[in-house]
């Protein structure tokens, strides 16, 4: 049978040392609510110029932070009043009362004095960011490292990576991912053939679309655009996935059963996305060339046979070479940054959100600066 709540009373009476507050019936915020400042004000008033507040709690019923919520809004009050207000005698108050007003004290006195006043001189700032970068680089080269040599001792068993999980990442970042992938490229393909075909269509060269095509698709477009797809996509999804884990103290619980978070949580997903983004690479051409080949033989009147021909000569070995070298590096990049800014995410729900879209955004940065670089090098050995 549920007790019925008898509604929180306050009184105050005068005695020889001061005035007294007789609090009655029962405190319960959920059922009774907490006080409001009027009534602290009234309190005060009413109490008039004595030098000790005391509480009585003989009538006191149940109590919960409704009642801690009154007695604190009491205390700061007093302690803000511009003159000098009454001493506030708590203790007559239930000892776990008094235990958890001490603790919010406590807390108040320990935090922090408001540093936005003070200025930092710019030598200082500048320092703590350099810091801050190098320890930065530090842990991604440490992660670089360990993704170098990890790989090998889980082949010789060494590693606590589970092949359960590399198969279930494997197919999350191939398999599911066909669908979006065949569809990017090959949109990417048809338009590299409509814009060159009106194009070359003027000079009577039309039959040069499928080199335009085969050319941009394999040496860039496949590769390129496949890894974006794969940063939004997997990327992002890594990133949200370990940092939800940091907030749950998951990552916590592994490292305090001995259990290597870098072979059980990251080594699976590199693995898984470095395995898969060359299969996806090769998909996303042929995509891209049939998409190209159908956009050829609809305004350009070309035949399959000699579209296919003339992209056959157009595109060399050396450019699949090139893709996928590309396509090995991407993938690589995607899991690893996914995975660092999972890590070092913090663990709020606003601090996953967050995360995620960090590893899209650097992912997607970092592709495409690290295509700048392969493009120069590229053309220093004239490929």
């Amino acid at each position: 049978m549920r007790m019925v709540a008898r509604p929180p009373e306050w009184r105050l009476k005068q005695s020889e040392s001061g005035a007294e507050l007789e609090l009655q019936g029962d405190w319960i915020a959920q059922e009774t609510g907490v006080r409001n400042a009027d009534e602290i004000r009234r309190i005060l008033t009413g109490a008039g110029p004595v030098a000790r507040l005391q509480f009585d709690v003989t009538q006191l019923g149940r109590w919960d932070s409704a009642l801690i919520v009154f007695v604190q809004m009491l205390r700061e009050t007093i302690e803000a009043a511009p003159g000098k207000g009454p001493e506030l005698d708590e203790s007559r108050l239930p000892e776990p009362a008094r235990r958890l007003l001490s603790l919010g004290r406590e807390t108040d006195r320990e935090q922090p004095p408001d540093d936005r006043q003070r200025a930092v001189p710019i030598t200082v700032r500048l320092g703590q960011a350099a810091l801050d970068k190098w320890e930065a680089g530090g842990e991604i080269a440490t992660l670089v490292g360990e993704t170098a040599l990890r790989p090998a001792a889980a082949l010789a068993g060494w590693a606590r990576t589970r092949g359960a999980d590399v198969l279930l990442f494997m197919r999350e970042a191939g398999a599911n991912a066909l669908g979006i992938v065949a569809i990017v490229n090959g949109l990417v393909g048809a338009i590299l053939a409509f814009v060159g075909a009106v194009q070359l269509r003027r000079f009577g060269a039309g039959i040069f679309v499928a080199d335009l095509v085969g050319i941009a698709t394999v040496r860039e477009m496949a590769a390129v655009m496949t890894a974006i797809v794969m940063a939004g996509r997997t990327g992002g999804a890594y990133a949200a996935q370990i940092a939800t884990m940091q907030g749950n103290e998951e990552i916590d619980a592994l490292r305090a059963l001995g259990i290597p978070v870098y072979d059980y949580l990251i080594l699976p997903r590199v693995v898984a996305l470095i395995a898969m983004m060359p299969l996806l690479y090769l998909y996303a051409c042929a995509l891209g060339l049939l998409g190209g080949l159908v956009v050829g033989m609809a305004t350009l009147d070309l035949s399959a046979v000699a579209y296919i021909e003339q992209t056959r000569a157009a595109v060399g070995g050396e450019q699949f070479a090139l893709g996928l070298i590309k396509s090995v590096v991407f993938g690589a990049l995607i899991a690893l940054v996914g995975c660092h800014i999972g890590m070092k995410a913090g663990r709020s729900a606003a601090d996953v959100g967050r995360a995620a879209t960090s590893a899209v955004v650097v992912g997607i940065i970092g592709i495409i600066a690290i295509d700048a670089v392969f493009a120069v090098c590229a053309d220093a050995l004239g490929l």
